[in-house]
């Protein structure tokens, strides 16, 4: 049998899809007992009925659960159990192995394979209560999706563990594994809430495009600004997808002219927050930290009444770094710096906005054990003004445009690290221009990680790229906003400050 990384190489290599290998039985087989304890505090019984149901029934008789569950008659069952179909299968196929699908994970998580996440392989689950009076289990809840049947346990129990979406059951429990680490450390690598700020007195940053080549001059911010306008209605769709679509959580704020931050909207690169446990243990303290900008009006974003909100989350920790503008040094946050959170590696390119001193004193504060830095440049050839227009970092796939860094030392010793712990998807220097690196995982509100980008981005992507970042997220969220991009040269990462 093939595992589940051998499956997409073959769909790739026959031309495929993934769905139509499952139906010709490379990764089913008859089910004879097969069952599945969800690790939660009253957590159901998962059961594979042993001749495939057509649907729910109103009860079930404890010997056949017991038969389907263990192959035997025993005792004493479950109060709770809960019958997995695959109905969006032929009538005719075996039904998928639960080991195939769930994998229990330390601290009562589990990893779930990226399939259960797609509309053809879903899988249903009928949801059933032992009644005493009848000796029988009664028909509760019909054909919920198993996902969030499994994400609504985890939460209702009190010390919850966390899902953990992976394209290869197998290895995901293995020691070292990413989902191991991160359930082990109780730490994430996206997060569910998110801050923003409208762009309501968006304009040309003369200031920011002194060394931002992706930008475009247009008209500055004013009253009455037709581009302001156009701006705000790009804004709203990519927050629809993002809190309408994925149910992230997002603290919005807004700006006016009289705050002169006509970039307010992209809030990443002057403050993060990170987890204690972060960097594989490395950082000991929920923190927040602040930055130092290269422009004025851009350090005039870190405005005390949203610090305030920020701080209201509860951080045992502040990093001030801001201080060095004072020194003409500048470190802005995660546009310039790509985290892996779960790994605790960090990625810099070294730039007028990222000082070398200031990102080894950023990994010494928050524990992280290894830095790797760069330089790299851009199609005309001048330098990436932030790291995170050419590279992103989520749980399990990584993209870079590995061509920018023209150090070849360098070029290998980034690829190496990245490859070491992700699937990496490599883009080219047009790719970057049109934002491809510009992306941010989040999580769902279905505790599933979702990618976010812009629509362009999306687009210049080829469908082999799609399909591995789609290996490690439920989906990908995406919405056009050419003119936030052309004009005030970010993409949709940059319009993200996690939460966490």
């Amino acid at each position: 049998m093939l595992s589940s990384m051998n499956i997409f190489a073959a769909a790739k290599f026959l031309n495929t899809p993934i769905r139509h290998l499952m139906k010709r039985g490379v990764v089913t087989s008859a089910v004879l007992s097969d069952s599945f304890q969800v690790p939660s505090e009253n957590g159901p019984l998962l059961v594979r009925l042993c001749n495939r149901p057509f649907g729910a029934t109103a009860e079930l008789s404890p010997a056949e659960v017991s038969t389907a569950a263990f192959g035997a008659e025993v005792k004493p069952l479950p109060q709770r159990i809960s019958v997995v179909r695959d109905a969006f299968y032929p009538y005719d196929e075996d039904a998928r192995p639960l080991n195939k699908l769930l994998k229990e994970l330390p601290n009562k998580s589990l990893a779930v394979h990226v399939a259960l996440t797609t509309p053809e392989d879903r899988a249903v689950v009928d949801e059933y209560v032992f009644d005493t009076e009848s000796k029988t289990y009664k028909l509760q809840n019909m054909a919920r999706d198993l996902i969030q049947v499994l994400q609504d346990n985890l939460s209702s129990c009190q010390d919850a563990g966390s899902l953990w979406l992976v394209p290869d059951i197998e290895s995901a429990g293995k020691p070292g594994s990413i989902p191991v680490v991160g359930a082990t450390k109780r730490i994430r690598q996206s997060s569910n809430n998110v801050l923003m700020v409208s762009p309501t007195a968006f304009g040309f940053n003369e200031q920011a495009a002194q060394d931002n080549s992706f930008m475009h001059a247009a008209e500055s911010a004013g009253a009455h600004s037709s581009l302001t306008k156009k701006v705000l209605l790009e804004f709203a769709a990519m927050y629809s997808q993002l809190a309408d679509v994925a149910g992230v959580k997002i603290s919005l704020f807004e700006h006016s002219l009289a705050h002169n931050t006509p970039d307010a909207c992209f809030p990443n690169n002057w403050f993060s927050t990170h987890q204690a446990n972060e960097a594989n243990g490395g950082l000991h303290e929920h923190t927040l930290v602040l930055y130092p900008m290269k422009c004025p009006n851009r350090a005039a974003e870190r405005r005390q009444e949203i610090i305030k909100v920020i701080q209201s989350k509860g951080y045992d920790r502040i990093v001030d770094l801001a201080p060095a503008e004072a020194n003409k040094k500048y470190f802005e946050g995660t546009g310039v710096l790509v985290i892996d959170r779960i790994n605790g590696v960090a990625y810099v390119d070294i730039s007028e906005r990222a000082d070398e001193g200031l990102a080894k004193d950023w990994a010494k504060q928050l524990g992280y054990k290894k830095l790797v830095t760069f330089r790299s440049s851009d199609l005309r050839g001048k330098s990436v003004y932030h790291t995170n227009v050419m590279m992103a970092v989520g749980t399990g796939v990584a993209i870079v445009c590995a061509d920018s860094v023209k150090d070849a030392t360098e070029r290998s010793n980034l690829l190496n690290s990245l490859k070491a712990t992700h699937e990496v998807v490599e883009i080219t220097l047009e790719q970057m221009d049109a934002l491809c690196g510009n992306a941010l995982e989040v999580q769902g509100s279905n505790g599933l990680p979702y990618m976010a980008m812009s629509t362009q981005a999306y687009n210049a992507f080829t469908p082999e790229q799609r399909s591995t970042i789609r290996r490690h997220v439920a989906g990908i969220l995406h919405a056009p906003i050419d003119t936030l991009e052309r004009v005030g040269g970010g993409g949709v990462r940059c319009t993200l400050a996690e939460i966490f």
